[in-house]
């Protein structure tokens, strides 16, 4: 039997990507999702239950968690900087080989935190003695490893999917690594929750017990490296490679090409960036507040219901826009996001478990959620070829420093005024608590969103090989129509 020549046709390229193809790339993707946003989480509800006391000691109550969300904040400031410097090495040299480094600055940065000295040092502290300011600055670097990380590793992964996927099918597809998203925050989620129950008369802060979910990072880092170890180049980037098309300036053609899609991909972004940010954080540290005064891990259980809900929405918003476009998908998403902020936020100030938990799995899970599942093939079907990682990842962190990193900073601030405007006593309902400031913000990230939505083509079937960007791919079909 004789063997054909090598071809280079698209339709060949793409009958090489077998069953297990896909399903191995579904597995690389989806578990470095969950491990970002199982360090997402983790930080996130550390920040609000576990850090000041910590690393932030000798400030009222107040003061230390903005301190402590200021941490949380350095971690999305620099992740535009990683999203340059992966991305740029994304175009060059590959998806694979950056989505192996990330996930490694990621998992081991997480690990590490579960080492850290604290400020007093305890009795419970293995360390004995306190690091004093050390322990702050430690923190503060392992942070920005994670960031760095971070800033492309969501990227690669959405890239690695949609360059993967069947057409007729890539809205669905690509939206599965995104699954990994509520692997770790349930992950995360159910640690603290355990942790949290295991002893009401001990506080966690007192105990080793908060360093575990930090270390159990490595599990989920060990898998990921195995797998993405065995993972094949995506077909469109090995295409370029095999036809000597990758650019050589990555960040010079995509200011060249690519400036307003930059831009337009941030817009689009505010509203689920930032509303992930505000239900994750600053809502799990506003019912535990002095304003609100849940006890318990009412938190940490508010985003496994959400998680379980955001599990069934992301996929089906990935099949949605197969079905009736990706921008169309997106855009009713953010509009219900809007439309549900202020009853939401209102109904978090009443400070009932029951309430608390529907309307963060409602937030959360269908809202912000529904927007991520239809992210992932838009995005990426956005950008050129050429300049697809470096492209995907500016916008994607550009918008995480804009929307997300800052939300929970400025929501803690507006938390510590409304507090001691009331004397540290509660304010519940239509009182003068923090909900409605937090809500106008969490409505004109989400409004900035829907305007996107009217300025960004369909992108729903484009070729992944053109080199050029939807809005200019649309533009010359203008030009030639006329």
């Amino acid at each position: 039997m004789s063997l054909s020549p090598p071809t280079t046709h698209p339709q060949a390229v793409a009958a090489r990507i077998s069953t297990r193809d896909l399903a191995r790339a579904a597995w690389a993707s989806s578990l470095g999702s969950a491990l970002e946003y199982y360090d997402f989480a983790l930080y996130s509800l550390a920040s609000a239950l576990v850090f000041s006391p910590l690393f932030f000691p000798g400030n009222n109550p107040a003061t230390g968690l903005v301190l402590s969300f200021g941490t949380y904040f350095l971690g999305f400031a620099i992740r535009p900087l990683g999203g340059i410097i992966f991305g740029r090495l994304g175009d060059r040299l590959g998806r694979k080989f950056v989505l192996l480094t990330t996930v490694l600055l990621m998992g081991g940065a997480s690990t590490l935190i579960g080492v850290l000295p604290t400020y007093n040092g305890s009795a419970a502290d293995w360390y004995g003695t306190g690091a004093g300011i050390l322990a702050p600055i430690l923190l503060i670097v392992l942070r920005l490893m994670q960031g760095l990380g971070a800033g492309a590793e969501m990227a690669g992964a959405s890239i690695l999917m949609t360059e993967y996927a069947p057409a007729r099918r890539r809205g669905f597809v690509a939206s599965l690594p995104f699954l990994g998203v509520q692997m770790g925050t349930v992950a995360a989620a159910l640690v603290y929750f355990l942790l949290l129950n295991t002893n009401q008369a001990i506080k966690i802060t007192d105990t080793w017990l908060w360093r575990v979910p930090f270390l159990a990072s490595v599990v989920i880092l060990g898998v990921a490296i195995y797998i993405r170890l065995r993972l094949k180049e995506s077909p469109t980037f090995a295409k370029l490679e095999r036809h000597e098309q990758v650019t050589e300036r990555p960040l010079r053609t995509l200011i060249n090409r690519s400036g307003k899609t930059v831009l337009l991909g941030i817009g689009l972004r505010m509203a689920e960036n930032g509303g992930s940010s505000i239900y994750q954080a600053l809502a799990i540290a506003y019912v535990s507040s002095a304003a609100i005064g849940m006890k318990g891990p009412i938190g940490a259980l508010s985003l496994v219901f959400a998680a379980a809900v955001g599990a069934a929405v992301v996929p089906l918003a990935g099949w949605l826009t197969d079905k009736y476009g990706r921008v169309r998908t997106y855009r009713a998403f953010a509009i219900f996001q809007l439309i549900a902020a202020f009853p939401i936020w209102y109904a978090l100030s009443f400070g009932d478990t029951v309430l608390t938990i529907f309307v963060v799995s409602i937030g959360l899970g269908v809202g912000t959620w529904g927007m991520f599942g239809a992210q992932s093939a838009l995005m990426c079907e956005l950008f050129g070829s050429r300049q697809r990682y470096l492209g995907v990842s500016v916008a994607r962190e550009g918008s995480a420093v804009i929307a997300g990193g800052i939300a929970p900073l400025i929501g803690a601030w507006l938390m510590s005024l409304a507090v001691t405007a009331e004397g540290g006593s509660a304010v519940h309902g239509a009182g003068t608590g923090a909900w409605l400031p937090i809500a106008g913000y969490l409505a004109l990230l989400t409004a900035i969103t829907v305007a996107a939505t009217f300025a960004v083509p369909e992108t729903k079937g484009r070729s992944l090989e053109d080199p050029r960007d939807a809005i200019h791919e649309e533009h010359a079909a203008q030009l030639q129509g006329s």
